[in-house]
């Protein structure tokens, strides 16, 4: 089945029956692997060491060039989608994504295993947002389309912690290759059931693919994504600032670009939707929220808590029990006559609300910090399944896989962001508190602080370790208080800017019958 939609006239929205339903259940295979790739790696690092002797800087090339890559493509394979077809290019990543999935698991060297990363990331890239311009095309009904993203952003966060806890047992019980063989049942029954049950989609006139767009995206994107990573790793370097600084001017021709094209990568009348703009920015900070919280939850619950790697990938789990509930009560409230603006403001709320359990969180506080987890990411979840859902539906169906790139590359940002801001401040907090210690790497990480003391004898070693933890869970704090204030201008912002803002098929239905 072969849809072209234009934009001649608005939509007339159709219920989505069990192969719509059927369909979607067969997508989120896929997107949860995609997202499970992210991070899976955690707890195969030791055993790739041993296995293919990598050096200092292959090691970080395994670990990150997937979501470099990854981030680099979104936009280009969006606007791809939206040329040749959202499932033909879904179907081609598939086969991209399964056959370096099968090189990455056989690697015997850091470098193959490099190169596969990396087809793994251009696979990620044509999968995301083919996924999710599929959802907008099935899915008419403005309601069911709002439970499909929802379904569609809880699956995505889930997926992120799934990879290391999914890592830390297949490694225990098989090798480290076998990370990656999990993808390629997911990737066959895509294959297999993809051309029979998803309808195929594209814009019918799209005009020329324009080539010099595709190195200014990739230009602008990850020079400010590695910058922000690293200058949350390693603290403040005018190479990391030069790197951002570097991104941002081509971002600015980027932009130039896609205003003068005649056939840009990015239609500029993607941001006259109604909606449209608020969301892709609210987006970026509902994901600044989420993610500044795992950087330091993460650390807490292993360094603080003295946790081995998988027990606290364990315990980090808990929290996806909060998230399976966020994407249907939004959609709930939304259906029962909540406006959208306080929807997404009330979601903002509620992650503020997590971040100030956290700030309360002790040495010795499991429980309190999985609540906290818990209620931010529900909040989160909750908004950002809403603004995903505005932003797809207030841009031109034909123009969907360019949307959805944008909100997933917006999500890229707000994580890259979040780890530079709120990692700095935590740091910074920590470097205060320890400033008083003699050694160099106890002043400069926990990690640090906590293999100093175990050099150290008896009482002396505990005391370090005990400031230690003390020193990050303050900086956890700061940190903390800091996202609660960035939430809560959100949700403010939210109430603000998207009141009054419908769904375009709601809009033209509510014109309909009152025409009548």
């Amino acid at each position: 089945m072969t849809t072209n939609p234009t934009s001649a006239g608005p939509e007339r929205p159709t219920r989505a029956g069990r192969r719509e339903w059927t369909a979607l259940a067969v997508l989120m295979l896929p997107l949860l692997l995609v997202s499970m790739d992210v991070s899976v790696l955690y707890f195969t690092i030791p055993a790739i060491s041993a296995d293919l002797e990598p050096s200092g800087t292959q090691l970080l090339w395994i670990f990150d060039i997937y979501a470099f890559v990854l981030a680099g493509l979104l936009m280009t394979m969006g606007s791809l989608g939206d040329r040749i077809g959202r499932r033909r290019l879904l179907l081609i990543g598939a086969v991209a994504f399964g056959a370096a999935s099968l090189v990455a698991a056989y690697a015997h060297s850091a470098e193959t295993l490099i190169a596969a990363r990396a087809v793994l990331g251009i696979g990620g890239a044509t999968l995301m947002p083919s996924t999710m311009a599929l959802v907008r095309t099935m899915f008419t009904d403005p309601g069911q389309r709002t439970k499909a993203i929802g379904l569609w952003s809880g699956v995505m966060t889930a997926g992120v912690a799934l990879g290391s806890v999914m890592s830390g047992v297949l490694v225990e019980f098989f090798w480290w290759g076998s990370v990656f063989l999990v993808n390629l049942p997911a990737m066959a029954l895509l294959l297999v059931l993809g051309p029979f049950l998803l309808p195929e989609s594209k814009n019918p006139d799209p005009g020329r693919f324009d080539l010099l767009s595709v190195p200014l995206s990739m230009a602008a994107v990850l020079p400010v994504i590695y910058g922000l990573k690293e200058l949350a790793a390693e603290g403040w370097n005018v190479r990391y600032v030069v790197s951002v600084t570097v991104g941002l001017l081509f971002a600015t021709l980027f932009v130039h670009r896609q205003r003068t094209a005649a056939s840009p990568m990015i239609p500029p009348r993607l941001f006259h939707g109604r909606g449209f703009t608020p969301a892709v920015a609210l987006n970026l900070v509902a994901i600044f929220g989420m993610m500044g919280s795992a950087y330091f939850t993460t650390q807490y619950i292993q360094s603080v808590l003295g946790m081995e790697a998988l027990e606290a990938a364990l315990w980090a789990l808990l929290p996806s029990v909060f998230i399976g509930f966020a994407g249907p009560v939004s959609a709930h409230l939304l259906q029962r006559g909540v406006a959208r603006a306080y929807v997404v403001a009330g979601g903002f709320a509620t992650a503020a609300c997590g971040y100030g359990l956290l700030a309360l969180a002790g040495t010795d506080s499991l429980w309190l910090v999985l609540v906290a987890s818990g209620v931010l990411a529900s909040g989160v979840i909750a908004t950002t399944a809403q603004l995903a859902d505005l932003a797809i539906s207030a841009a031109p169906v034909e123009n969907a896989g360019s949307a959805s790139s944008l909100v997933e590359t917006s999500a890229e940002f707000g994580g890259a962001l979040s780890m530079a801001t709120l990692g700095s401040i935590g740091t910074a907090i920590y470097h205060h508190e320890m400033r008083a210690s003699a050694a160099e790497p106890a002043r400069e990480t926990l990690g640090g602080a906590l293999a100093v003391a175990e050099r150290l004898p008896g009482r002396a070693g505990d005391a370090l370790a005990a400031a230690a933890r003390e020193a990050f869970t303050s900086g956890m704090h700061g940190a903390a208080i800091a996202g609660a204030l960035v939430l809560l201008g959100a949700a403010v912002a939210g109430a603000v800017v998207l009141r009054g803002v419908r769904m375009p098929a709601v809009e033209a239905a509510e014109r309909e019958k009152a025409a009548v």
